[in-house]
């Protein structure tokens, strides 16, 4: 089966690329190789290649950490979508990654929010606007599936901002974990979002959009309790202002039917496989990033 792999650099399309390299026969052009706001340049690379699949993983990236023009962020990703899914004739289908923000702004929340829960409010921050709309476009396509992830952690994440690698990192160098306000969410270990990705290459399914999440939740209090013991240390925790943020997480009930059998990896067990990862790659890790919080 050959692959189209889109954002092989970032956080998802690098783990997905280094762990399914070997079962499939998947391109993963650089932005250098392959423009993706160049639509006349991913025609071109489309149609001289015969893909059975694309994986499309690119984004422009638009977080706290990018020092990115924001208002060029709707533009640029939908743009990106757009060039790759108009030429959703020419594969079996597109497999994207969605976010639960699609569901509008964080005081819209709900615990377990199913997939119908779309469309009831507008896009929120500026910077998931493109992925509300992309679900409109992949609406109306039915080869076109929305994989809406939650909260992913694992390796490659941006260390300065992600909270699961940004506790580990700070309990490295024996730093105070922080949070800005407690929250529950639905961590999902970057390694089964691979094998769902994988699950969906591979089989028939029903819908054009799945919430991409374990269907269990856990708050940030009690994960950096987590990474310290893995740690062994006992350091201080910082929680910055009272109360709880409203819940983020899905409900996984359609993607569950679906997958039939899937078992979630254990929370704990990833992140201390986590943690002795960035152990390894301490030299990684800047320290001095560590000590204000984006």
């Amino acid at each position: 089966m050959k692959i189209l792999l889109t954002g092989g650099s970032g956080f998802f399309g690098r783990n997905i690329f280094e762990q399914l390299k070997h079962k499939y026969d998947i391109l993963n052009p650089s932005s250098t190789e392959l423009n993706l706001m160049d639509k006349a340049a991913v025609d071109k690379y489309i149609s001289s290649n015969a893909f059975d699949i694309v994986i499309h993983s690119a984004w422009w990236n638009s977080t706290r950490n990018s020092n990115k023009d924001l208002t060029k962020c709707y533009e640029n990703n939908l743009g990106m979508f757009t060039n790759v899914t108009e030429n959703s004739s020419s594969f079996g289908k597109i497999l994207y990654f969605g976010t639960g923000a699609e569901y509008g702004s964080r005081e819209h929340y709900l615990p377990k929010m199913t997939e119908d829960y779309y469309g009831k409010y507008g896009p929120g921050e500026e910077s998931v606007r493109a992925k509300h709309d992309m679900m409109k476009i992949a609406s109306q396509k039915p080869n076109i599936i929305n994989l809406r992830a939650f909260a992913v952690f694992g390796k490659y994440e941006d260390w300065e901002i992600r909270y699961i690698s940004n506790a580990i990192c700070k309990t490295i160098f024996d730093l105070p974990i922080t949070i800005k306000r407690n929250v529950f969410f639905d961590y999902m270990y970057i390694d089964d979002l691979v094998k769902i990705t994988d699950w969906f290459i591979n089989s028939e399914t029903h819908y054009n959009v799945y919430n991409v999440c374990t269907g269990k939740t856990i708050d940030l209090l009690s994960l950096a309790n987590i990474v310290l013991k893995i740690a062994h240390k006992k350091l201080p925790v910082v929680v910055n202002a009272p109360g709880l943020n409203p819940e983020y997480s899905g409900d996984n009930s359609r993607l569950m039917k679906e997958i039939g059998n899937f078992v979630f990896s254990d929370l704990e067990s990833d992140i201390a496989k986590l943690y002795a990862w960035y152990l390894a790659n301490k030299n990684l890790i800047d320290r001095n990033k560590l000590l204000f919080d984006k």
